[in-house]
């Protein structure tokens, strides 16, 4: 009938105060507000506030429910409980936030090439801060999932054209990292906008040394240990320290930013603070030689030891970061390189629509 039940809260109330819990608030999961008399006989029956039952009401968007909940009195009611004497909450930046996503001016389709796509939770944090991101920058974020094995084909390119930037996420082992290394070879030579991410950093390295910096088999040390060019290793090999555990570069570790460089565009300062989870390295033995071929290294270590950050300068938007962003990116606060990669893919889309838009004009004024 679509009629809701106050029963089964009665009973769950019953069942608490049998175990000695009786709650100050209740949060009533529904499809719709509650009506004021609903409210008032689980309040009744359940021996709380009227004001305390709050709806928990569903929503099209996660990013919704704070609003709602704040409607509700939530944050008053948690504050009458704890007898906390605070001033009334601003939703209004969030009130605008949710309003943006709502109503974008535009979109991006962004390709994130990964290894853990079918297990779109693997990657949570990179996909909230994409949306962080477009909200930022007045779009939406169009987030297509693509299966880094399944560019090992024959039939791969087709599988990335059409987006307007390229996104390689974090990850460990070899298993697709070859497709990895065509997306980025993809964007790299297209021009498109691309964004790496720890091992997106790394593949970008292994690549830019194959196919840029003419080292034949290039690779990380840890997909081949007998490579003849470990442009990626941990730096624990270079000094003869055994396998000891401990291993991974973890936390935040500051870094310096080059000025000029995409990096230092995006947060407008020289120097970073940022979260690291990740066991290899940029092996520095072949820096020359990879700067000497276009690479640029754009963010290190206070003391040089670590790279941070590498680009290429002569691409309209190309970075790879060793550590991850997405953790310290918010809704209210999203972080300076997802931004920065959100506009850039913009402006690429921008620049294919208005090229399209030219071809045809220029077809036909020539058929008429």
């Amino acid at each position: 009938s679509g009629e809701l039940k106050t029963k089964p809260t009665q009973h769950s109330v019953k069942e608490l105060r049998e175990i000695g819990i009786q709650p100050d608030i209740l949060l009533c999961r529904t499809d719709r507000y509650l009506s004021p008399d609903l409210k008032s006989k689980i309040a009744l029956f359940c021996s709380v506030p009227e004001e305390a039952v709050i709806t928990a009401k569903d929503v099209g968007n996660i990013y919704e429910v704070p609003l709602v909940l704040a409607g509700e009195g939530l944050d008053e009611q948690v504050l009458r409980c704890l007898r906390i004497e605070a001033p009334k909450g601003n939703m209004q930046p969030w009130v605008e936030l949710v309003e943006k996503l709502h109503h974008p001016a535009d979109e991006v389709n962004i390709a994130v090439v990964g290894k853990y796509v079918g297990f779109q939770d693997s990657y949570k944090s990179l996909n909230e801060a994409l949306v962080h991101g477009g909200v930022a920058e007045g779009v939406k974020v169009n987030r297509v999932w693509v299966e880094a094995e399944g560019l090992e084909g024959d039939n791969w390119q087709p599988q990335l054209e059409g987006f307007d930037g390229v996104l390689v996420p974090g990850g460990f082992g070899k298993r697709g990292i070859p497709g990895m290394l065509r997306a980025i070879e993809y964007a790299r030579t297209g021009g498109v906008p691309y964004f790496g991410i720890c091992l997106g950093m790394q593949c970008a390295v292994i690549e830019f040394a194959r196919n840029m910096a003419g080292l034949a088999g290039a690779d990380s040390s840890e997909f081949n240990p007998a490579t003849p060019h470990r442009v990626i290793y941990k730096l624990r090999e270079l000094r003869g320290v055994d396998e000891l555990g401990g291993t991974m570069r973890l936390g935040a570790w500051a870094a310096k930013l080059k000025p000029g460089s995409f990096a230092h565009q995006a947060y407008g300062q020289l120097e970073i603070s940022e979260r690291h989870r990740h066991r290899y390295e940029f092996n520095r033995e072949y820096e020359e030689t990879l700067v000497a071929h276009g690479l640029d290294i754009t963010g290190s270590t206070p003391d040089g030891t670590y790279v941070e950050i590498v680009e290429i300068r002569e691409h309209p938007w190309f970075l790879g970061c060793q550590f991850h962003p997405e953790f310290k990116s918010r809704p209210l606060d999203p972080h300076p390189l997802f931004k920065a990669f959100v506009r850039a893919s913009y402006k690429n889309r921008k620049l294919r629509r208005a090229t399209k838009d030219e071809m045809s004009t220029r077809t036909t004024a020539e058929v008429s």
